[in-house]
């Protein structure tokens, strides 16, 4: 297959792909449109892009273990501001499993 020529296009074809692998859970999101709550299930393929599986790699990358600065250069961030979002979100996954750890030992 050839380079798609868009990122549009790109998800396009990731979408097609996730529905053929029956990535099909229902996925719920919650919107807020003039101060009204919106509650929107889809299936997961419909949901998934390019950018999510950044944001996945990002956070999988963190929680690993890997350092900040080398997770930005891999993927092109220059603001570590843009990254503390991330970095909060593993810090949390590692404080979670350190819990489990620890509750482990006790037992």
């Amino acid at each position: 297959m050839f380079p798609p020529k868009s990122n549009q296009k790109m998800n396009d074809y990731l979408k097609d792909l996730c529905e053929f692998c029956e990535s099909n859970i229902p996925i719920t999101r919650v919107t807020y449109r003039a101060g009204k709550r919106e509650e929107i299930t889809k299936p997961k393929y419909e949901l998934i892009g390019t950018h999510s599986g950044r944001r996945t790699f990002i956070c999988f990358a963190l929680s690993s273990g890997i350092p900040p600065q080398v997770v930005m250069k891999w993927t092109g961030h220059s603001d570590y501001k843009a990254m503390k979002p991330y970095i909060d979100i593993a810090e949390k996954v590692k404080a979670e499993q350190m819990a489990i750890f620890e509750k482990g030992l006790k037992e």
